[in-house]
């Protein structure tokens, strides 16, 4: 198994597509790359500790190659905001790709580039080894399924469409 972590405005949503895709075993909602040690949500919200809202995606890569993740990622997120998706406005709702393997590192400078000349603008996004990662509380781990009318900036068709999507022939958009 692999991971990466994942920042797209509120993890909420994130969580949910990326639980969705074939191959992907596990997610964890938390803060990355911030100031503070074990972060609360409030104190992440409102004491600009620095942290992202993450999810850390673990997957069999196997089954879903890093680039057919990233792709699936840019997706459901704008990569050209700063500090907002959707209506969530924030330092901490940047978006970002996060690694803990140097070997995942040129595979998302490549992604990142495609996306980028696919774009046609320069991207806010970050990419970048992860610093730290802390689990957020429980009640926000796999929220949206025990609030399934909870609020999300993800598309609810997106996150029942990831269902659908075979990796093994999924095309990378360029």
């Amino acid at each position: 198994m692999k991971e990466i972590y994942l920042a797209g405005g509120c993890y909420w949503g994130v969580e949910k597509y990326m639980s969705n895709l074939k191959g992907v075993t596990g997610t964890t909602v938390g803060f990355a790359n911030g100031d503070t040690e074990e972060p609360t949500y409030q104190q992440v919200r409102y004491e600009n500790t620095g942290h992202a809202e993450t999810v850390r995606v673990e997957y069999d890569p196997s089954v879903l190659t890093l680039p057919v993740l990233l792709d699936l990622f840019y997706k459901i997120i704008d990569p050209t905001s700063v500090d907002q998706q959707g209506e969530d406005v924030g330092h901490q709702y940047r978006t970002g790709v996060y690694f803990t393997d140097e070997n995942d590192a040129p595979i998302i400078r490549e992604s990142r580039d495609r996306l980028e000349k696919r774009i046609g603008r320069p991207l806010a996004m970050e990419t970048c080894k992860l610093e730290q990662f802390w689990p957020a509380e429980e009640y926000h781990q796999k929220y949206l399924d025990k609030n399934p009318t909870g609020y999300c900036h993800v598309p609810f068709q997106m996150i029942s469409w990831v269902k659908t999507v075979d990796p093994e022939k999924y095309c990378i958009e360029d």
